[in-house]
């Protein structure tokens, strides 16, 4: 924890974000009063770690009983790290909401801040034609968005802060889609949803459980344009995509 860090200013401003949108109810969805209270005050636990930071807790706090809308609100208005300040758009979702599959990818890059939508340009062509190639489509049966709702400068990796602070938002996407598979699509989405630290050639080729849903791992798509000789293990995980979505 940095020493400027007041994880009570931090917690002012997230009930600030709740009362504008009208939200004035706080549940703490597993984590005790002692705990949100710790965290609050900048304190560690008993294990002598650093406490959370407090918009990471007032996150998974706040956002586990809004609706689809209220999240999606709660999230283009979000400044809780330093990607909102270099954002053209938040990039929360494309696709049905009531897909039978989720695609869960990394970041959004240029084409997608620009747009506001996950996915575009040549990567998301290619996503598109795969899907396809499965009987799958981002318009009836696929929902898609990413780790990340903002683009990281120079579309560089995201960094442990920004996951943490931006997954809560995620994990709420997912419980209120209830798709039925999910599939992760790059190493910081597999990483994320298994809960596993491996390479993704490790990961893949697998079938996960995230909170009860099958959960299948890929490459992403735009490392697939830069290297063709993975396209084949592709091919693989959309067959066994395929096959847990038909209950094979």
């Amino acid at each position: 924890m940095s020493a400027g860090f007041d994880g009570r200013r931090e917690v002012a401003r997230f009930l600030s974000q709740r009362k504008d949108l009208g939200l004035t109810e706080i549940f703490l969805d597993g984590l005790s009063r002692e705990r949100v209270l710790e965290c609050a005050a900048g304190r560690g636990d008993e294990s002598g770690r650093e406490a959370e930071p407090a918009a990471v807790v007032a996150s998974e706090v706040g956002l586990g009983r809004l609706d689809y809308e209220a999240l999606k609100q709660e999230a283009e208005s979000c400044e809780r790290c330093r990607l909102s300040k270099g954002r053209t758009h938040v990039v929360f979702s494309d696709g049905n909401p009531q897909a039978r599959l989720m695609v869960v990818g990394e970041a959004p890059g240029a084409n997608e801040d620009r747009t506001g939508l996950p996915f575009v340009g040549q990567a998301g062509k290619l996503l598109d034609l795969l899907l396809a190639s499965v009987d799958l489509s981002r318009k009836d049966t696929v929902y898609i968005c990413n780790v990340l709702k903002c683009r990281p400068p120079g579309n560089r990796n995201p960094m442990p802060d920004e996951i943490d602070l931006c997954a809560p938002y995620l994990r709420r996407q997912i419980a209120l889609v209830a798709p039925e598979v999910i599939l992760a699509v790059g190493t910081f989405a597999a990483k994320l949803l298994t809960g596993l630290d491996r390479p993704l050639g490790k990961l893949r080729g697998s079938v996960y459980s995230y909170e009860g849903v099958p959960l299948v791992v890929t490459y992403h798509p735009a490392a697939l344009l830069r290297n063709s000789g993975w396209t084949r293990s592709t091919w693989n995980d959309l067959q066994l995509l395929r096959q847990v979505m038909d209950g094979d």
